[in-house]
């Protein structure tokens, strides 16, 4: 899992457990027999990852704490002049608690009354421990769920790393890097969330003394750090990680001899709705042909698929859509629905049907799960029976 990690750079994290957590998706596409248990050991245990922004909030290496901190002291700034001052004797309060008693929930103290906070009025007690984690003073120590329990960061982390500085310029250049890494193949445009926490693509005033992110690419772009590739039908150029080098040049020999990815035989993944290979949206059109929208911000009525819908990738082609669900109680995962592009048949496509059940049977696995359910209707009975058939 931490070869994963290194290569991707970083997990987005995404509070939403329908079909499993985000980042547990990502690891279960590429780790055979993977469990959470061993992503919530290396955060909470042994403290090989760690939890702060990138692309938004991620899961990343400790080792690299260094190389994140921009965010923890940009938002110590703006605290302290903000809801750390004017709240306080509550930050006292919450410290002087964590230092004597140890680890604290925002549950673990009687709710005050709101005040307003970021998007809503909250409770203040909940909301001072995630702007002192935000600052990097607190860190979590574990989840229950997704309740956050905080502890002193050097409680959780080494002094010497947490005391170690690296410029700002170094920072952006490493989280920029980590972009690249992360999804393999980006430009230099797309859209906003793509760039989110690599910093400004123009001057900005607000954040004198920032590189922008133009001014780093093209750094990098002269180094060497990243190579510049173009891709037969698409416009505008890409770029890779210059350690990349080897998996291109290699994708490019077995296309030339007509191998199939790997030099083994298609497989079946589904893909997280935040998974690296998705992020950016206009790629996924215009490389693969595939419209893809995580359609759980969409009103039920104007969704195309469904709530929480995971792109279904057969060796190098994206095929379909599937709308995977656990049923705890009942140990069982409900297909709510699959979606096929245009042309292809999941019954007579060859090798498509083994690959898929072994999917499956690799998802129900890792959700504990004991048997798999399809809709009801023709579709829904027919693609159940020819899982069974080869199952």
């Amino acid at each position: 899992m931490l070869r994963v990690v290194d290569r991707l750079g970083s997990l987005q994290f995404d509070p939403l457990e329908i079909a499993g957590r985000n980042h547990d998706l990502v690891l279960q596409a590429r780790i055979a027999g993977y469990r959470r248990e061993t992503t919530d050991a290396l955060l909470y245990e042994r403290r090989l990852l760690f939890e702060a922004y990138n692309k938004g909030l991620s899961i990343l290496p400790t080792a690299e704490l260094p190389l994140y901190r921009l965010t923890w002291d940009r938002a110590r700034v703006g605290h302290d002049d903000g809801a750390f001052d004017e709240h306080a004797p509550l930050v006292e309060e919450l410290l002087d608690r964590i230092r004597r008693d140890g680890h604290l929930s925002s549950t673990d103290i009687e709710p005050r009354a709101a005040i307003d906070w970021y998007w809503r009025p909250t409770n203040p007690v909940r909301a001072i421990l995630e702007a002192l984690a935000e600052a990097g003073i607190l860190g979590i120590a574990r989840r229950d769920g997704n309740r956050r329990i905080y502890d002193l960061a050097e409680r959780l982390f080494p002094v010497d790393l947490l005391a170690e500085r690296r410029t700002v310029r170094e920072q952006a250049r490493h989280r920029l890097l980590s972009r690249y890494r992360a999804n393999g193949l980006l430009g230099s445009g797309g859209q906003a969330e793509l760039w989110i926490g690599t910093g400004p693509a123009a001057p900005d005033p607000r954040r004198p003394g920032h590189p922008t992110r133009t001014e780093l690419r093209a750094e990098l772009l002269a180094e060497g750090a990243l190579i510049p590739v173009a891709v037969d039908g698409l416009r505008g150029q890409r770029l890779i990680v210059a350690s990349d080098r080897p998996f291109l040049e290699r994708a490019m020999a077995e296309v030339a001899a007509g191998e199939p990815p790997g030099g083994a035989a298609d497989a079946v993944t589904f893909l997280a709705p935040l998974d690296p290979l998705c992020w950016d949206r206009d790629l996924l059109r215009s490389l693969f042909d595939f419209d893809y929208v995580w359609e759980v911000y969409v009103p039920e009525p104007k969704r195309r698929w469904g709530y929480y819908v995971l792109p279904i990738l057969f060796g190098d082609r994206l095929v379909g859509r599937i709308e995977p669900r656990f049923d705890r109680a009942a140990r069982a995962v409900r297909v709510l629905g699959t979606w096929w592009e245009p042309g292809f048949d999941p019954l007579e496509a060859a090798g498509f049907m083994p690959a898929f059940a072994s999917a499956l049977a690799a998802y129900r696995a890792f959700g504990r799960a004991t048997r798999v359910t399809f809709p009801r209707d023709r579709s829904g009975r027919r693609l159940a029976g020819a899982v069974a058939r080869v199952g």
